[in-house]
């Protein structure tokens, strides 16, 4: 089974930015102990990016091959209909991941332009929120011919 996981902008500063929110352990050392030893049956692949129209391009090549997607888009999420219509121009599911529980934060944050596009989403549960996401695809069953999945 082949998951991205596609983290957005400033998310490659986890570790060192704003400890109090995201914590002090990078994405990288949680994907590196906790994420792909926990997942061996995966095939787990990692985009970062700062840059909206290179989440679009990640989007696009690997949204009809893929099983599932996990998008932690950081502030697109609350700005971005490029990124809306990228999810739902696709076939893999995408799951809107958060590290903080962006509904306790500014109101600003409440609102995702990408949530009405996504198989489901998940919020502050720390870095936590990816192995539960990945836990979501881990449990779907794959026909002979490769993953379906129907979207609303």
């Amino acid at each position: 089974m082949k998951i991205l996981i596609l983290n957005g902008p400033n998310l490659n500063l986890l570790g060192r930015r704003e400890k109090s929110i995201y914590g002090s352990r990078s994405f990288e050392d949680y994907l590196e102990k906790d994420l792909i030893p926990g997942f061996p049956n995966m095939e787990l692949e990692f985009f970062q990016s700062n840059i909206e129209g290179a989440l679009i391009d990640k989007l696009h090549e690997v949204g009809f091959h893929y099983h599932g997607i996990l998008l932690n888009a950081g502030a697109y999420t609350h700005s971005s209909l490029a990124l809306a219509d990228a999810i739902a121009a696709i076939e893999t599911p995408v799951i809107e991941i958060h590290i903080s529980n962006v509904f306790a934060r500014e109101a600003t944050r409440h609102v995702t332009y990408i949530g009405g596009r996504c198989v489901g989403s998940i919020s502050g549960f720390g870095l936590e929120s990816y192995r539960l996401a990945l836990q979501y695809f881990e449990r779907q069953k794959p026909n002979k011919v490769g993953f379906t999945y129907t979207k609303a």
